[in-house]
Order: C-alpha cells, then structure tokens, then sequence
C-alpha cells in the first residue's frame, strides 16, 4: 500500500471510530432506538479497531522500507530527468533537497538472491557488490557495507550525501538505500560492462576499445568532472578517480562512481581545501595532495591526465618500476621529449589511427598538461573539454610531469620529506 493510500485509509478509520462513538452515546441516551444504535456501534467500533491494526501494520511495515523488488526504474529514471530539467530552470539559487528511497533489507535480499556468490559482482575497500534483478526484469547493483570495513561507514554516508545531490549521464545513478539494524546499503543503477579496468589492462578484451569508444569515454569522463567541478548545485571533488571507477554501460558509454571519499567544497569562491587525512589510490594523486594535504579541482584534473595516459597507452601507471621512469607518466615525457611519442601508443588504436597521428599527439599533450608538477599550471576540465572537442584550440607546450622520475617525485628537498611520510597514510591501493 502506497504512502498516500495508507494516509487515506488511516483517516477513513479516524472517522469511523467518531461515527462509532456518536452512535454508543446516542444508545445510551436515546431509549427508543438504543438496541439498534447499541450494536451499529459496537459495528463500527470493530470496524475501527480492526482497520487501525491494520493501518499500524501497514505504517511499520512502510517505517522499515519500501518494496525494492517493485521499484519501477523506468519510471524512476523518467522523474529523475523531470527533477533535472525542472533542477536547471529554477537555477542555483533554489536548492531542494533529494529525497532517496528507503527499501526494506528483506526486499534487498531478495532482490540479490540472499547475497549468494553467484550474484557478486566484487570487493572494494567499502564491502561486496552484488547482482539484483527486480520483479519487472530490470537489473540492480547492490553496495553491501562490509563488518570488517574501517571507514566504510563513513564513506557510505558521505557517498550517500554526495551522489544524491548530483544527476548527469556520466555518473552512476544511486537509486536508493538500505538501513536496518547493522545493514547498511546502497543500492545504483547496474552497470553490465563492469569498469573500464576490466578491459583496458587485459590482452583480449583490449581489443574491443576502438579509438572511437576510448574518445567516447574519455570526453564522457571529463564531462562528468566539468559538472561535478562548475554546474552541479555544489562544487564537488571526486579525489579517487581511476579506471576502476569508470563503469561501462551496455553501450559502453563511461559513468563515473564511487564517491565515498568525495568532498563537498562550500561556497563558490572557494577553489581547495586541507585535510590531514590523504585518502585516494597510489598513482592517481596529485603531488600538492600527497605532499601538503591540500586537494581542489586541479587534483581532479590530475587524476584524469593519468586516466588519459592510460586510455591512450593500455597500460597501467604503476608498470614501470622496472625501467628508468618511475611511472607512466615519465615514459609519456620521455618519449614525448625525444619526438617518440607514438611508442606510447596503444597498438591496438595505433593501427586504425595511423593518419591521425596529429590527433594522438594532441590527445597526449593534453594529458601531459593535466599531470604537471604544479596545481596552477594545469588547466581546469573547462579546458579540458574544450581542447579535446575543439581542434582549433592552441596546446601550450607541457612541463615535466610530477613523479615522472624516482630522483623528482616533488619539486622541493622539504617536500620530498613530507612525501616519504605521506606516503604511509594513503588508504588504497592499485586495483
């Protein structure tokens, strides 16, 4: 029973109950008519104890959550856009707050078929994710808080609170969550291609990346970070973006997720923060971060250029602890400084982009631009999409990048200190 048809029905039961008690106090006073009245009011008065049982049962019933295996996603993601559309005429100045739906843990389980292993998709630093499929068909994954977890807590809250204030066609959609007793969940939008980790980096499934799908997917990613960083209600940091983070849908179009470690900047003008804390994943940090703690937009930025190495390169960033460059990075630069640039290249792309070599080259500049040692030197993802959208768009020469050589992974022999210490506080690693 829906949340305004148990208000109706609790009502109607308000005013058979009144009905019952003028009808017992006219049996009482009204001789001629007293049997009559005496047991249409007793009538009545079952009437409304039953049906007030039944409106409590169905009130803590809907206190514990709504029915996860009924969830309509279709019409979900319909109210959704209309919330968007009707989101943006009102401006920012307007801000209503989003209501997630609240499912049962009983339904949950269903829907994931009791958390069965078959059903598991993978483990993360928060706790499984599960496989759900709801009555219509339609197809759930279900982030399970893990017993063991030690911030996970937290970072289920602060994803909770973050996602939930964003909506566009690059991040993953939180539908809802659970929570009850010690379970807490969150349940999103399935992703069938998994994350785009589980292709690049493998020898056979590489292969299904086409150059026209990695353009897709990086300008889909830097679209979602243009509107975490400027037109989102609040300015948002993602801190942890990696390939691991950048689910596939069926059409392999990029959503970004994980936000537990995500930060909400308040105020416009405000532009970075400070944290004690370094939370993220070794090779994807920004070196301000790593060295002094202090995160903004520009750490997005950095982020993604490794992501753009990647993309373009098929490799990872951390492969190269065996050769001179101590990461992806520095082989980017030494080959970009010694006019080999093309030995970076994915061969896979490389041969179907042989005439496009001037599109590679600036694909690679811009990412070299986007790891640079220095926060201000890198351009905003404004930039960044407009320089990978618009050829006309000059590229200035890139600097260095930060950790491209084990003897200069921070600008500074201060910093280099902080950096040995820093380095024991990240909180995950390459996955």
């Amino acid at each position: 029973m829906s949340s305004l048809s148990m208000d109706r029905f609790g009502f109607f039961i308000v005013i058979v109950a009144i009905a019952s008690v003028i009808y017992l106090i006219i049996a009482l006073t009204v001789v001629e008519s007293k049997k009559y009245n005496l047991v249409l009011s007793t009538a009545l008065a079952t009437v409304a104890a039953v049906g007030l049982i039944i409106y409590c049962l169905g009130r803590r019933s809907r206190n514990k959550g709504e029915d996860l295996m009924r969830f309509d996603l279709e019409m979900s993601q319909k109210a959704g856009n209309t919330e968007l559309i009707e989101r943006n005429k009102r401006g920012r100045g307007r801000k209503k707050e989003v209501e997630l739906p609240l499912f049962s843990f009983s339904s949950v389980s269903a829907a994931t078929n009791n958390f069965s292993d078959t059903n598991k998709l993978g483990e993360g630093g928060f706790g499984p994710v599960y496989k759900g499929v709801l009555l219509k068909g339609d197809e759930i994954a279900v982030k399970r808080l893990s017993g063991t977890s030690g911030q996970g807590l937290e970072e289920l809250k602060n994803e909770a609170t973050v996602i939930a204030k964003v909506q566009h066609k690059n991040l993953v959609r939180l539908l809802g969550c659970c929570i009850e007793k010690d379970e807490k969940i969150l349940i999103y939008e399935y992703m069938p291609n998994k994350s785009l980790d589980f292709f690049l980096f493998d020898q056979i499934k590489c292969k299904l990346l086409d150059w026209e799908t990695r353009v897709r997917i990086i300008e889909g990613v830097a679209q979602g970070l243009l509107y975490l960083h400027q037109y989102s209600r609040l300015r948002i940091i993602h801190r942890d973006l990696k390939t691991s983070n950048i689910l596939l849908d069926t059409a392999m179009n990029p959503k970004i997720s994980d936000f537990g470690v995500a930060r909400i900047i308040f105020g416009g003008n405000e532009l970075q923060a400070k944290t004690n804390r370094i939370v993220g994943t070794y090779g994807y940090i920004a070196p301000e971060y790593v060295v002094r703690g202090v995160f903004s937009i520009k750490s997005d930025v950095f982020s993604f250029g490794v992501v753009l190495l990647e993309i373009l390169s098929g490799k990872k960033n951390v492969e190269f602890y065996q050769t001179e460059s101590l990461s992806l990075l520095g082989n980017a630069w030494d080959l970009w400084t010694s006019d080999k640039v093309f030995d970076l290249i994915d061969p896979v792309i490389l041969k179907e982009t042989s005439s496009m070599h001037a599109i590679l080259s600036r694909y690679v500049n811009i990412a070299l631009l986007c790891v640079q040692q220095r926060a201000e030197d890198r351009p905003t993802m404004s930039d960044v999409v407009s320089m990978l959208t618009n050829e006309v768009v000059p590229l200035l020469p890139p600097k260095q990048p930060a950790f491209s050589h084990l003897t200069n992974p921070v600008s500074s022999p201060s910093e280099q200190q902080n950096y040995s210490i820093n380095k024991g506080v990240l909180v995950k690693g390459m996955r």
